[in-house]
């Protein structure tokens, strides 16, 4: 089953429509600034916990926030969980410095987020 010493959600993908906007809203809310800035993602720090704001879902698709577990060996709990009963939606792939995601859903629909540093 792994250790779930290992796990934890440290971040948190919220899809916007408005960057700017969200992003004011979020600095309010977190108390800083974000880390991260771009036209396509705009992430925030908060104590450990990484906030980030996805433009229009991002290419993803995203409908609403997706929690993103941190594993040591995503392939392996990819398997581990679509052999429990969940679905592959977004296969494990690269999304720059060697950090990976994937994105599976439960038996009810529910999207839940993996992901790998190196």
């Amino acid at each position: 089953m792994g250790d779930p010493s290992t796990l934890g959600i440290r971040t948190v993908l919220h899809p916007v429509s408005d960057l700017a906007a969200a992003k004011a809203v979020y600095a309010a809310l977190l108390g800083t600034a974000p880390q991260t800035d771009s036209p396509y993602y705009v992430g925030f720090d908060a104590a450990g916990q990484q906030i980030g704001l996805v433009p229009g879902g991002g290419p993803q698709g995203m409908t609403g926030p997706v929690a993103y577990w941190h594993v040591p060996d995503i392939e392996a709990k990819l398997a581990e969980v679509t052999a429990a009963g969940a679905t592959v939606r977004e296969p494990a792939h690269d999304v720059g410095e060697g950090r990976l995601v994937a994105t599976v859903t439960d038996p009810d629909g529910n999207v839940l987020g993996l992901l790998q540093d190196r």
